[in-house]
């Protein structure tokens, strides 16, 4: 790619970047992704269909009203006394389904000081941080939003847990999403007591919220992810270019070795002022550490709402053999519905 005309870019390559990310870099992007900027309970159209998500509304409704002050019942007042509520709500159900809308929706309903991330991004803070520095710095919050609480290792789990129940006993409250209800988080992968123990005690901070549906996404989109032939992709390559976006060209398999080089929490840093990605000679993914990678970093290009155009296998087809099938399903199967979207944007 050349510079012949003033607006015609050289695409970048996401393998030559190298991304740094401070803990207090991390903590000030813990808010909603871009797309949920003004997600409100107003905003958020249930499936008539599947009457558990108008359900899931008014409880989440009910949850933000808990920071409302309380009215005063008199002198004379035999107010029955409510009971005490859970210092947490939790939202089980598959992939869009609307539950990231209602968490942020929630957030945004909240009084600070109040954080928003996904599970890895809490995890990446403690390792950036040190685990009382993290406590201190989330201390006082209002409200603690987790999304995507799917859990791969049985210490990240002890150690969420812990976190959570120093910041509950703050007066934190916590929400969170997943596509796994919290009592069965880690089925099929670890059954360690100890770690059993701790799922419990995790769920018991909940009150669990199933959410049903069909996937948003799928609502309108069909059939595979879009890929195009080498020489049509190299068109499109140079209609960016042309039209001026800052993109990346790589290789699919550069690429996942690159992903391996770094902590999933500086994918989202990769992605800083990026218009679009483009990825060659996608190929099957035989690997599952390097498939669980690129599932964090759809997570991030997916918040980020970038366009991918890409050439070679379809990218819903990129888990193959037997990983649809194990314990990391659900995880695989809404980075297919995100690689679907992303590629037909």
């Amino acid at each position: 790619m050349t510079t012949d005309s003033g607006s015609t870019t050289i695409p970048l390559h996401l393998v030559d970047l190298r991304p740094t990310l401070s803990g207090a870099e991390m903590a000030a992007v813990l808010v909603p992704p871009r797309q949920f900027d003004t997600a409100s309970f107003e905003s958020y159209r249930p499936d008539r269909d599947y009457p558990s998500q108008g359900e899931t509304l008014h409880r989440m409704r009910d949850f933000a009203a808990s920071w409302a002050p309380a009215k005063g019942g008199g002198f004379f007042s035999r107010a029955k006394k409510l009971p005490a509520a859970k210092p947490g709500i939790y939202l089980d159900g598959g992939f869009g389904v609307g539950k990231t809308h209602l968490l942020a929706a929630l957030w945004h309903a909240a009084p600070g000081p109040k954080y928003f991330g996904t599970f890895i991004e809490f995890t990446a803070l403690v390792g950036a941080l040190g685990y009382l520095e993290t406590v201190n710095l989330l201390k006082g919050s209002k409200l603690i939003a987790i999304d995507e609480f799917e859990l791969d290792d049985p210490g990240d789990t002890m150690m969420m847990t812990r976190l959570l129940g120093d910041l509950v006993a703050t007066g934190t409250k916590i929400a969170a999403t997943s596509n796994t209800p919290p009592n069965a988080l880690g089925e099929g992968r670890f059954a360690a007591q100890d770690f059993l123990r701790e799922i419990q005690a995790l769920a018991d901070r909940f009150e669990i919220i199933r959410i049903d549906g069909t996937d948003y996404r799928r609502r309108d989109i069909e059939g595979h992810a879009k890929t195009f032939p080498a020489e049509e992709l190299e068109v499109e390559v140079g209609r960016l270019a042309a039209a001026g976006r800052t993109f990346t060209a790589d290789g699919f398999s550069e690429v996942i070795r690159f992903l391996g080089s770094l902590h999933p929490s500086k994918y989202v840093k990769l992605l800083d002022s990026l218009d679009a990605l483009v990825l060659t000679d996608v190929v099957e993914l035989t690997n599952q550490t390097d498939a669980l990678r690129f599932v964090a970093f759809i997570d991030r290009v997916y918040d980020a709402q970038l366009p991918i155009l890409a050439s070679g296998v379809p990218l819903d087809g990129v888990f193959a053999g037997d990983m649809m099938n194990g314990g990391y399903r659900k995880k695989y199967l809404r980075s297919v519905s995100r690689l679907i979207a992303s590629t037909q944007r």
